[in-house]
């Protein structure tokens, strides 16, 4: 373990961040911007994501990031909603298919249309359909915060990220 003294560097950086658990969620809008429905064989765009996490309970808010490398950012940035899916242990090929896959992200997912007229994944263990409320660019990354408008949940079991991995929970007795 380094001193509280000892000057940041990035892989530290990154390997003392890897012991904190997260969620996964895939996140879901319009394309926008400069996006090319040809090219994405889809006029939607999805990501995988673990850096979802409330803010407020009233008014009802919640927070994402997205890395300013992402083809995805023109769309986010310009869109009115988007939704943010919370994914179960048992969704783990959509979480690969959305972070890894090329073309259309959705061939083959298994989703129905919000309000918004935006993709919730099938099986989700929760859902957020969000007011795109306000962005905030910070170092190689947007900070979205997003006015939920509508929610849903299921039961199950949360699809987690820790180390390089992913994982289920499992509660502890006590």
């Amino acid at each position: 373990m380094n001193s509280p003294s000892t000057p940041i560097d990035t892989p530290q950086f990154k390997q003392a961040l890897s012991r904190f658990p997260t969620g996964v969620s895939v996140i879901t809008t319009h394309q926008g911007g400069d996006a090319n429905p040809a090219e994405w064989g889809h006029s939607f765009v999805g990501l995988t994501a673990s850096s979802f996490n409330s803010v407020s309970l009233t008014p009802p808010l919640v927070v994402w990031s997205l890395g300013l490398n992402s083809r995805t950012v023109p769309s986010f940035q310009k869109a009115s909603h988007y939704v943010i899916n919370v994914l179960s242990d048992q969704q783990l090929p959509a979480c690969q298919q959305f972070a890894f896959g090329q073309g259309d992200r959705f061939n083959g997912i298994d989703y129905e249309l919000g309000v918004a007229g935006l993709p919730i994944l099938k099986g989700a263990l929760a859902w957020f359909e969000c007011r795109n409320r306000s962005q905030y660019p910070e170092g190689d990354h947007i900070i979205f915060v997003g006015e939920v408008e509508r929610c849903g949940f299921a039961d199950g079991s949360p699809l987690v990220y820790q180390q390089g991995g992913f994982s289920s929970v499992q509660k502890l007795a006590g």
